[in-house]
């Protein structure tokens, strides 16, 4: 998929978005949330896909935010424009948080959407939709651009404790880090991954071969019926199976949990093997379910015999997770910058100096099965 690299703000410049949407209600209160924000512009609003197009040519947008269900041309005709005659133009889809809401997201995401959030609901106060929309859309719009007075893109995540975290980890080892991780074969690969995780996942994981000899643990940051939908989406393109892990669910050579929405999805040790534990603990990094407890569970059950692989995405979760693993000796896969939708979680790693392999996303199946071949 092509996607530019996160864009360098000028000082002064402001981030131009149009929003999308047949509700003049929803029109109005997602141009107030983000009017309210300095570093973004709203430049104009259009009731539909068509009228959308024509405004792109007037108005130079920087980011769409589109709606799915309008009259004329709805959001995934609109899509299949937007791919075709503005790929510079980042969007992010609104979903409603339905079995069909959710199937048209993935959707819109195979076909080129670069993120989306949940429409606001008709519940709660008008200023507690406001408050979740700014919370909730504003992370997603900034997070294609570096802004001014940034020189790289940042690993930090929303909250500034997460951000001022990252200086303090230390840096790996030679003898606890990839001299370690040469030695060791592995029992498990585990993957984080966040936005431009379904169009990532649905390139990477269907070149691992049917005879793939390792439990594979997925993490990818999405909400409840979204990910069971994601591993059905999955299971349909891989010679492996994947489906939405279940309590207590054994993990077995050749098949990928995923992570359900809403709940973090550990590794423990048990008189009969290693299980995957669903739980509702506190949100790590913002979310549920996070990578870093993934990651930091299978290292308490299976040392450094571990492929770790952070995919694109916001924020730094598996930040932690990863750097647990790395000083027990794990194999480290970070996706590089150019082919990532968002340089977030894998540029944090690599910036940390965690990784031991950089690598576009066409290469990391293959990154994967040599080093799973030394079982």
């Amino acid at each position: 998929m092509a996607h530019i690299n996160k864009r360098q703000l000028q000082p002064g410049e402001r981030i131009r978005v149009l929003i999308v949407d047949d509700s003049v209600v929803i029109r109005r209160l997602v141009a107030h949330a983000l009017e309210q924000d300095p570093l973004i512009e709203v430049v104009g609003a259009a009731s539909n896909g068509s009228i959308a197009l024509q405004r792109i040519v007037q108005l130079s947008p920087d980011v769409l935010t589109l709606d799915i269900e309008m009259p004329e041309m709805d959001g995934l005709a609109t899509l299949k424009h937007l791919q075709k005659d503005f790929p510079q133009v980042r969007v992010i889809m609104f979903s409603t948080l339905t079995e069909r809401g959710a199937a048209i997201t993935l959707e819109a995401l195979a076909l080129g959407a670069d993120d989306y959030v949940a429409k606001v609901s008709n519940e709660g106060s008008l200023d507690q939709s406001m408050a979740r929309l700014r919370q909730e859309l504003i992370p997603k719009i900034k997070q294609f651009f570096k802004l001014p007075g940034q020189t790289s893109a940042i690993p930090g995540n929303k909250t500034a404790e997460n951000r001022s975290a990252v200086p303090s980890i230390p840096q790996p080892t030679k003898t606890g880090g990839s001299s370690q991780a040469a030695t060791l074969a592995p029992k498990v690969l585990a993957i984080g991954v966040s936005t431009g995780g379904p169009t990532a996942l649905g390139a990477l994981l269907p070149k691992l071969p049917a005879d793939f000899p390792l439990p594979v643990f997925l993490v990818q940051h999405m909400p409840p019926m979204f990910t069971r939908l994601l591993a059905e989406r999955l299971n349909q393109n891989c010679a492996l199976s994947v489906e939405e892990a279940s309590q207590g669910a054994i993990p077995q050579k050749g098949k990928i949990l995923i992570a359900p929405g809403d709940f973090h999805m550990k590794v423990a040790s048990g008189p009969n093997g290693a299980r995957a534990f669903l739980d509702q603990s506190a949100h790590q990094n913002s979310c549920r379910p996070s990578v870093d407890a993934l990651f930091s569970s299978i290292g308490e059950v299976y040392g450094g015999a571990v492929i770790a692989v952070i995919l694109t995405g916001m924020g730094q979760d598996g930040l932690r997770g990863v750097e647990i693993l790395k000083t027990r000796g794990a194999s480290v896969i970070a996706q590089d910058e150019a082919s990532s939708v968002v340089w977030g979680m894998p540029g944090a790693v690599v910036n940390a100096g965690l990784a031991d392999k950089v690598l576009p996303l066409d290469q990391i199946a293959g990154e994967i099965i040599r080093l799973a071949a030394r079982v």
